[in-house]
């Protein structure tokens, strides 16, 4: 009953067949004026789906120039071998996520040989072992640009990972049971957490609970619009640039300071996400759903113009046949990867 509550007054905690429901009309008119239902395929010709869903993680890093991204390297599922060079190759700790995946959904720190080969074991499908960046600030900047225009950067979202403060007197796990985030979004049956939860941090002492900025995993969304500028604009027009066919999605990356990220320096990108990527400064908490669905329609209409004049350029939609394809396998791969 709490927990439906905290879900009920709060929309950031909404399934997302919820959530989006209202949107779902608005897509399916964009549809109607497109003609197809798979329009957003033409939004980013060089990945597949234009990144709506399904896309390899890997084939996006072919993409973005090395010097912008971790050491990242891709295992075969149950490669026990491989991943255990490549760890010691890149280095612990280090980050397991899906090649192919969404929400945070089996991503990991792994600390040591031992974490790796229990996630090798366990990981029902293929994955990417990636170098963790020790930088301060992780941020989510979406970017949005018309064919043959200069782009701007719509929304940017800064992480802030779920912690707790201690008193000198109570377990983490009572802290946690104290907390609303950590209420609804931690799992507080898992092996980590009986691991921590008897602990007892100090007074004023701060204790790290997840390490993965997923929203879904308890990390606090904050809006941080107010830092988009024109040197900003420009830095993501150039990053862009050197990114084939790419007009549309969120950069999920780590940087030393907005100082620095305006200067193309200290920064690495983590993941690049497409059509289906939020603008998730909408998930600061007490952001009105109001603003919030104006925000994601604006972003869908934006999306919409794209594809139109990538249509006129020659980048095709994928027809019903394809898209239904692809959708039906993907709902085969993330019941494979234990998404509900």
């Amino acid at each position: 009953m709490k927990k439906f509550l905290i879900r009920l007054k709060n929309w950031e905690y909404w399934p997302f067949s919820i959530l989006y429901f209202p949107v779902f009309f608005y897509f399916g008119w964009l549809a109607l004026k497109h003609r197809s239902f798979f329009f957003f395929t033409a939004s980013n010709p060089s990945i597949e789906f234009g990144g709506m869903f399904g896309e390899k993680k890997s084939d996006i890093f072919e993409l973005i120039p090395d010097e912008w991204i971790p050491e990242t390297k891709l295992v075969s599922k149950g490669d026990l071998e491989r991943a255990s060079y490549l760890g010691e190759q890149i280095g612990f700790p280090l980050i397991a996520k899906p090649d192919i995946g969404e929400r945070g959904i089996w991503v990991s720190k792994l600390y040591n040989q031992q974490d790796l080969q229990k996630y090798v074991r366990g990981c029902p499908v293929d994955f990417l072992l990636q170098e963790l960046i020790d930088l301060p600030l992780e941020l989510g900047v979406f970017f949005v640009k018309y064919p043959g225009e200069k782009g701007q950067v719509s929304s940017i979202v800064r992480k802030s990972f779920m912690t707790v403060t201690g008193d000198g007197k109570t377990t983490i796990r009572v802290l946690l049971e104290k907390d609303e985030r950590a209420l609804m979004t931690t799992d507080l049956e898992s092996d980590h957490m009986k691991l921590i939860g008897s602990n007892i941090p100090k007074m004023g002492e701060k204790v790290l609970i997840e390490p993965i900025g997923n929203h879904c995993r308890g990390t606090k969304f904050l809006n941080d619009n107010h830092e988009i500028d024109e040197a900003l604009n420009a830095v993501f027009n150039n990053i862009s640039d050197r990114i084939p066919d790419f007009y549309f999605g969120r950069y999920d990356l780590k940087c030393k300071s907005y100082e620095d990220l305006r200067e193309l320096k200290n920064f690495k990108i983590l993941e690049l996400n497409g059509a289906g990527a939020e603008p998730g400064h909408i998930y600061q908490p007490g952001y009105s759903l109001m603003q919030a669905y104006r925000d994601i329609l604006w972003h869908l209409r934006v999306l919409s113009d794209i594809c139109r004049l990538n249509r006129k350029m020659g980048h095709s939609y994928w027809s019903f046949k394809q898209g239904f394809k692809k959708w039906k396998a993907h709902q085969e791969y993330n019941r494979l990867l234990g998404k509900s």
